[in-house]
């Protein structure tokens, strides 16, 4: 397993953006506003299996200090293998490396899976920000990164 950057051109990553969309929609039961295309603005990540793109996730920035983690996903069959951990601690230290010294992130309420995941690498629950102040299906994260010694 390789985990490599990726321009947001990459048609790999707007394939697991738009599989992740979809899978989302199923999810919710379709509500409005969802959005398919992948961000010029967003640094991604995939990991490669086998020599194909099964994951992907990425990092926005929102101000000088603070990242947004945004599209992470993992394809179905890869689910279990801890590809998600792994690519979010990476992603981690995209984030750092881009000076950033928070993660937040917005995952729905009705996806069990993914808020255990944050949670259990230390992101705790923050206030609705920006797009999804009035989004009652919304829950927000954050996690402060360490300080380079």
């Amino acid at each position: 397993m390789l985990i490599e950057s990726r321009p947001a051109t990459d048609p790999e990553i707007d394939a697991l953006v738009t599989a992740q969309q979809r899978e989302l929609r199923e999810a919710d039961g379709g509500l409005d506003g969802q959005v398919t295309v992948t961000h010029d603005d967003i640094r991604y990540l995939a990991v490669v299996a086998d020599g194909r793109a099964v994951a992907c996730g990425g990092i926005q920035a929102l101000d000088a200090t603070t990242g947004e983690l945004k599209r992470m996903y993992v394809r179905p069959a890869y689910r279990g293998r801890g590809i998600a951990r792994q690519l979010l601690t990476a992603l981690e230290e995209l984030a750092f490396q881009r000076g950033h010294s928070v993660v937040c992130l917005e995952t729905g309420v009705y996806l069990p899976a993914a808020i255990s995941l944050y949670t259990s690498c230390g992101y705790e629950p923050i206030p609705l920000y920006g797009e999804y102040v009035h989004n009652p299906y919304s829950v927000c994260f954050a996690k402060r990164l360490p300080v380079a010694a």
